[in-house]
């Protein structure tokens, strides 16, 4: 989508039709055609958040959008109002959009209007048949709108910019999310970080297959691995920002194309989705690019760990053991409790690399589902200070996290019987904690946090990512970045 920002109001731009934000209590802008006051005096437009009605005035289309309370209003409220009105404007087939940013608004605002309109927009339509000629125009698919104009007092035209980088780097990540595993393989995944590297400036990339993996002594990664005839691929990704400062972030991100459970083999019912289980090195693959896009102020190394996991005689078996990178025996009593291995290895690489603050997004239990739902992430880390700016980033970007304790107490469910570590307590508590309390044994004295995002990478249920990838985390992960780039 081509996005711009004008002073002018939306009758005297190019749009065809013009989305105008209201507020309880409150008349619309005064350059606004009469006819919105009209249609707001008669009850059809109302002042309630989210809703919507259409007029006509001055040769353009009017789309009144309900903000609800000025003192309610955020940047969340703002992105979710523009992905109500984009819908809308995709049965209208509209072509160029105007959204008319709030008075007083601010740059943040002018941001979250953009990002809640290309968020909106996303179809996913790679396997679509395209329509055969002579087919029913009324049959094909609505398009939303190609441009999208923000009309604003002020100088938003930076921040506009980078909402709409940002916000395609999202949609990017979720076209890596809702690609099947026999189409976006751990290779694929890796080629994919290539392209990446090849076209964006101070960015570099690493690859390394089962031979590389193994001679690192990553055996929790390889044993997860071995039962895949696909090469799994250890993804490391670096990038040193024109006048670095601060401490170089780790991000990590667990990418398991496709999770059968392996020899603990999950369900059937619903089995496809854990195509989705990439869906946290999406999100640290898409971020790095947004962030070296951007060329933020950062030094940056980011580990994504690729691999199937399924059943086969070269399985790992309930019951085997494994030692990670640093030398931890690990029980393997679950097959289906992989990624904290895939991880695992994962996080001593970020550390013997150079990583100085630790951030991973992981799809690791279904317990913070049933703590949590959609709506928040799982936050569960070491460090005060960077669970703080975790916690900041995603309350400005809407991608909102809750932090869960790691007490002392959490690690004895951990120990393991015949191993130093157990990669699935027989006990069934604290399934969240427990995940996160086995990842802190690999990354030392590193101030470190781990993101439980399996109930926020897809379904999220929001209006701007309804079903399908959601591409959560990489909005968070570019805004903790530049927390520490300013």
């Amino acid at each position: 989508m081509d996005v711009s920002t004008t002073s002018e109001p939306g009758e005297a731009t190019e749009a065809d039709t013009v989305a105008v934000g209201v507020f309880d209590g409150e008349e619309p802008l005064p350059q606004a055609p009469p006819e919105l006051g009209g249609l707001l005096a008669s009850g059809e437009a109302r002042r309630s958040f989210k809703a919507l009605a259409l007029t006509h005035a001055a040769g353009k289309r009017w789309l009144v959008v309900g903000l609800g309370r000025r003192s309610d209003f955020t940047a969340e409220r703002a992105r979710v109002a523009a992905a109500v009105a984009s819908e809308r404007t995709r049965e209208l087939s509209t072509r160029t959009l105007c959204w008319q940013a709030p008075a007083d608004g601010g740059p943040e605002v002018a941001a979250a209007l953009v990002q809640g309109t290309v968020l909106a927009a996303y179809r996913f339509e790679r396997y679509k048949s395209a329509e055969p000629d002579g087919a029913d125009p009324g049959e094909a698919p609505l398009k939303g709108p190609e441009r999208l104009i923000v009309s604003a007092p002020g100088d938003v035209q930076a921040p506009v910019a980078q909402a709409a980088l940002i916000a395609e780097a999202v949609n990017r990540a979720r076209d890596l999310q809702n690609r099947p595993g026999n189409d976006l393989t751990p290779t694929a995944l890796a080629e994919h970080a290539k392209a990446l590297a090849a076209e964006i400036e101070n960015l570099s990339v690493e690859v390394e297959g089962r031979a590389g993996i193994g001679s690192r002594g990553m055996g929790a990664f390889a044993a997860v691995a071995q039962g895949s005839e696909q090469e799994p691929a250890l993804i490391t990704l670096r990038y040193q920002g024109p006048g670095a400062v601060g401490p170089t972030l780790g991000f990590v991100g667990k990418a398991v194309t496709f999770d059968s459970g392996g020899i603990s083999l999950k369900p059937g019912a619903k089995m496809a989705e854990m195509k989705f289980d990439m869906s946290g090195g999406a999100a640290v693959i898409e971020a790095v690019a947004a962030i070296a896009r951007l060329q933020l102020p950062v030094s940056l190394l980011a580990v994504v760990g690729a691999t199937e996991n399924l059943p086969s005689g070269r399985s790992v078996k309930p019951g085997d053991i494994v030692t990670a990178a640093n030398g931890r025996t690990i029980e393997v009593n679950n097959t289906d409790a992989e990624g904290r291995l895939v991880l695992a290895d994962c996080l001593c690489h970020a550390v013997s690399e150079g990583a100085e603050r630790i951030v991973d997004l992981a799809t690791l239990t279904g317990a913070v589902i049933v703590a949590l739902g959609s709506t928040y992430a799982g936050l569960m880390g070491n460090d005060e200070e960077l669970a703080a700016q975790i916690v900041g980033a995603g309350q400005r970007t809407g991608e909102i996290v809750w932090r869960l304790p790691l007490h002392e107490e959490y690690e004895e469910l951990v120990k393991g019987k015949y191993g130093d570590l157990d990669n699935a307590p027989e006990a069934r508590k604290a399934g969240t904690i427990v995940g996160a309390a086995f990842l802190s044994k690999f990354v030392g004295d590193t101030p470190w946090a781990h993101l439980d995002i399996a109930g926020s990478a897809w379904d999220l249920g929001r209006a701007y990512a309804p079903e399908g990838a959601s591409g959560y985390g990489v909005r968070l992960l570019v805004e903790l970045a530049k927390s520490y780039g300013s």
